[in-house]
């Protein structure tokens, strides 16, 4: 019996070492003082024991049960001195409402690049990655534009400096995302359906209209008997999910070096509704993006035969979604790090 009453003495003492609130001394107080704590308990059953015993059992439990008492008022003090020095003056007011914590969210181009993913992923696209810091080869010849081809002036370049001989070129900032297109084909034989979304640099002046460095989402696929109307059929469906299935579409013949033919995808102006206003220059439509069937010699600088495979590519500049989406006139605001713009999404 005395055993126990040590064993129970040291338990007690070892958790009231651990207690931090008076909400978990009250608690510990019940377990271990309580009328139903065992303590009492064993008091109360010193009837069943000799008169020699119970001398000897009473006298260990009463000091005991002495003891903890002390060790609880000790501890209780020492939880209204600490919540005193918290309390104090120079300490904070825990009567004060707390501060709000603020919630980050994403980034407006982040938001509509996993909405243009999520549409593509459901029609099949995987979406592929590739180095922002590319060689000329990957983002020019492969693509259709060799050296001294007209094309190159539509894409004011940032190059590098690159001591590497590769037989790829010069390295640069990519211009767009096509390069992605070229290494999958590379590596890939068909069937091939991807997206390919990043950061592309162009070197010109910003403006409301212009920025040096955006995203980019562009869009493969390489099978058999890919033709015109597969391309039309997934860009308006993609139109659709995107804008809503109220929008009008117009698809028209457009220049791009690595498509032939080439168009670009037009859609009513989601502010005048085809009236005619400033944002659409009073056309009544919006271009989102250019697009064509993939160029031969595309294919054959990855050695895929065009004889036997044909595909369709298309390319959209992000930013330019959540702008006629939420009627956003500078494109710089994106990258401005303003807050309160930023926080509106």
């Amino acid at each position: 019996m005395l055993d126990k009453i040590d064993q129970l003495s040291s338990q007690a003492f070892d958790e009231l070492n651990g207690v931090t609130s008076q909400s978990e001394l009250e608690a510990w107080r019940i377990r271990y003082l309580g009328r139903k704590s065992e303590l009492v308990q064993t008091l109360r059953s010193l009837s069943t024991l000799s008169i020699e015993e119970r001398r000897v059992v009473g006298a260990r439990a009463n000091q005991v049960k002495n003891s903890l008492e002390k060790g609880a008022e000790e501890k209780l003090l020492s939880l209204e001195q600490s919540l005193s020095q918290l309390t104090s003056p120079e300490k904070i007011d825990i009567t004060l409402p707390g501060k709000k914590i603020p919630l980050g969210r994403l980034h407006p181009t982040s938001q509509i690049l996993e909405e243009i993913c999520s549409i593509f992923n459901n029609m099949g696209f995987q979406v592929a990655e590739g180095p922002e810091a590319e060689w000329e080869y990957y983002n020019f010849e492969a693509l259709n534009m060799p050296e001294g081809h007209p094309a190159r002036d539509m894409f004011a370049t940032i190059w590098m400096d690159s001591n590497a001989d590769t037989g790829k070129g010069s390295m640069l900032l990519r211009t767009h995302t096509s390069p992605v297109q070229i290494r999958v084909m590379e590596d890939t034989k068909p069937p091939i359906r991807i997206i390919a979304p990043g950061r592309v640099y162009r070197y010109e002046a910003t403006d409301a209209t212009h920025e040096w460095m955006f995203h980019q989402v562009e869009g493969l696929a390489v099978d058999k008997n890919i033709t015109l109307a597969d391309l039309k059929g997934t860009l308006f469906e993609f139109a659709r999910r995107l804008f809503g299935m109220d929008r009008k579409f117009r698809f028209r013949c457009d220049y791009f070096p690595f498509v032939e033919p080439g168009g670009e995808l037009a859609i009513d102006c989601i502010v005048c509704k085809g009236a005619g206003c400033r944002v659409c220059g009073n056309s009544g439509w919006l271009e989102v993006l250019g697009c064509g069937m993939v160029h031969p010699d595309v294919l054959r600088y990855v050695d895929i035969d065009p004889e036997v495979y044909s595909g369709f590519a298309f390319g959209m500049g992000v930013e330019r979604f959540p702008m006629l989406r939420y009627g956003i006139e500078d494109i710089r605001l994106f990258y401005s790090n303003d807050l309160r713009f930023l926080g509106q999404f």
